[in-house]
């Protein structure tokens, strides 16, 4: 119940800023109950999905869907833990982002039936783009590889190990990784590999590194956020937002 206090409240701070007011939307994905978050300016917005990291849909992302709205996009915060599932133990945490990982026939439909939400919704999503956060950016790259329609696939510190079996053959959009030097979770090592792999895919990218950065350096708040890093890699995010998507 907090939960959709804290959305409701933000809800009335950002209607007044940005003239649209964000919704939280339940939807069904082969049969189970998902509670995501939509906002749009207006019916010919670009799109944007956005996938959040592994404490679940929070505030942080409705924060991050403002934001994007008030720069003109519109954008569905989608859900993949449940109804009500919003982890806080860290056990937890990695109980739910470990069954997807194990399951990625279920993560790629649980994102399928998120664009379908959000089309449903009115959301243009033949001119989208898709960015996550931490283990929502490993969701991403997932999409990715799936050969998802999306002009644009962004993460912030996010996982970017290719699980077995898996390539980038059938990407279609163009990639943006910002990651941290300091990110221990997710080493330069990772970040190099990937490099090669989209690089002799021909998958179009760019791959950036913020110095002194840790993971999970965009969360407001946190004990790992750095400023600098943040606004450096959401000025190249919407940078690459207005670049891909057309207006």
């Amino acid at each position: 119940m907090r939960y959709f206090i804290s959305i409701f409240l933000l809800l009335n701070v950002f209607t007044v800023a940005i003239g649209a007011q964000g919704t939280a939307v339940t939807y069904q994905v082969k049969g189970q109950s998902y509670e995501g978050y939509y906002i749009s300016p207006s019916d010919q917005a670009p799109f944007v999905l956005l996938i959040h990291d592994w404490d679940g849909l929070t505030d942080y992302e409705v924060k991050r869907a403002n934001m994007l709205a008030e720069l003109g996009y519109s954008v569905f915060a989608l859900d993949l833990f449940g109804a009500g599932v919003r982890p806080t133990k860290v056990t937890d945490k990695r109980q739910h982002t470990g069954e997807l990982y194990k399951n990625r026939e279920k993560m790629r439909a649980l994102m399928k039936g998120a664009l379908d939400t959000a089309k449903d919704k009115g959301a243009r999503i033949d001119n989208a783009a898709v960015v996550g956060y931490c283990f929502g950016g490993a969701a991403v790259l997932e999409l990715a590889r799936s050969g998802a329609d999306l002009k644009g696939f962004a993460t912030f510190h996010g996982g970017l190990k290719t699980p077995p079996g898996q390539n980038y053959t059938n990407t279609r959009g163009k990639i943006l990784i910002m990651h941290g030097s300091a990110d221990t979770a997710i080493t330069l090592d990772q970040f190099a590999d990937l490099a090669q792999e989209l690089e002799s895919s021909g998958v179009a990218h760019e791959l950036i590194t913020y110095g002194g950065a840790q993971h999970a350096f965009t969360v407001f708040g946190g004990n790992r956020y750095q400023e600098t890093a943040d606004k450096k890699s959401w000025k190249r995010f919407t940078e690459f937002l207005a670049d891909t998507l057309k207006n």
